[in-house]
């Protein structure tokens, strides 16, 4: 079997530091807000290029008060893609304000910067794009758009840890970012974690204060905050991964490459790469319009595959507020119903993805 994601060998190939890094941890006495939590806000900025990063206890947290110090609330509107995980609505709705949806490029899967304008309305505060499967969406013209609007421009790079557009890392093009660094992302904890990273002061200051409660001096609270910190032990597995993020990803990018090469004959629609975009590979996409079929014949054939993901947000119960039925977003409803992610991952070997390859042209519903 080949597993879709293999986390336990990220452990086994740093043990011995991971190892000494938690007992160091649980012989500190510091488990909140400490020095290893200090330690990696210094590094990821540094590895960014970005002034600030703020550790949150989760992606979906570092989104919602993201928007938060953006001043999002009720009555607000938000310009998110069609195509993306639910969390990004999420924490719209969190805030009080309402998701605005706009399709992607097909191709690319990331928001339309064409199509956004026409969303725009005297309601709209923050457009947040995705850096979906760790590609990155094109900034410039979003940018473009929120200047003419006076908008401000919130990244979900969720899944892009180290992914670059024109030759910047993404996380400090627009004006806050918001980060998971959930156990399968590229930079992932063993266990939630998150971060928020930015270059202004103001917005990082706003941040510190509402991610402890509101406060920036034990016991004296300035604004209604919430609870919600990186530990100390997440940022010490972070630390350690951190350091082999660029060698991780560039293992990933062998892999997909591999893919590309090799199924480029097919009829799978395979993941287009912008020429401005240096993606990560969070996840390896592909499309086909049987599905649900491939999927099955993979697993049969040992080879672990997931769909991300089976239904967009707009037709989820929980946004049936919204009266979005289906059809409302054809180019989302299309991917959704063809994406099927292939096995990715740092400690996928080569040889494992050649067999990938060889299950999809071996009696499968793919043509190659």
């Amino acid at each position: 079997m080949i597993p879709f994601l293999d986390l336990k060998s990220a452990y086994n190939e740093l043990k011995d530091e991971f190892d000494s890094a938690v007992a160091k941890v649980m012989e500190s006495g510091y488990f909140i807000l400490g020095p290893n939590v200090e330690a990696f806000e210094r590094e990821y900025a540094a590895y960014l290029g970005v002034k600030h990063c703020i550790g949150m206890s989760n992606g979906l947290d570092a989104l919602h008060i993201a928007l938060v110090a953006l001043g999002v609330g009720p009555g607000d509107e938000v310009i998110v893609p069609a195509n993306t995980y639910i969390a990004t609505w999420l924490a719209v709705t969190y805030t009080g304000a309402t998701p605005v949806p706009v399709e992607p490029v097909e191709n690319t899967y990331n928001l339309d910067p064409a199509r956004i304008e026409a969303a725009i309305t005297p309601r709209t505060k923050v457009i947040l794009p995705v850096h979906l499967y760790g590609q990155p969406a094109d900034m410039d013209p979003i940018l473009e758009v929120a200047k003419r609007h006076n908008l401000q421009v919130l990244e979900d790079a969720a899944q892009a840890q180290g992914a670059k557009y024109k030759g910047r890392r993404v996380g400090g093009i627009g004006d806050i970012a918001a980060w998971s660094f959930y156990p399968g992302k590229n930079l992932g904890a063993f266990g939630d974690a998150g971060a928020i990273t930015t270059n202004s002061d103001e917005l990082a200051d706003k941040v510190r204060v509402l991610r402890n409660y509101g406060s920036r001096v034990k016991y004296v609270n300035e604004v209604v905050g919430f609870n919600t910190r990186l530990d100390e032990m997440q940022a010490a597995v972070l630390r350690i991964k951190l350091s082999k993020l660029d060698e991780w990803n560039e293992r990933r990018r062998k892999i997909a490459a591999l893919y590309l090469e090799n199924l480029q004959d097919s009829d799978l629609i395979l993941p287009a790469v912008p020429e401005w975009a240096e993606p990560v590979w969070h996840l390896f996409v592909i499309r086909h319009p049987r599905r649900d079929e491939l999927q099955k014949y993979l697993a049969e054939a040992g080879v672990g595959t997931l769909i991300h993901y089976p239904i967009p947000p707009h037709l989820q119960e929980a946004y049936a507020s919204l009266n979005l039925k289906e059809g409302a977003f054809p180019v989302t409803e299309d991917i959704h119903r063809e994406v099927l992610s292939l096995p990715m991952g740092p400690h996928l070997s080569l040889e494992d993805a050649g067999v990938v390859v060889e299950a999809l042209k071996k009696n499968s519903p793919v043509k190659i």
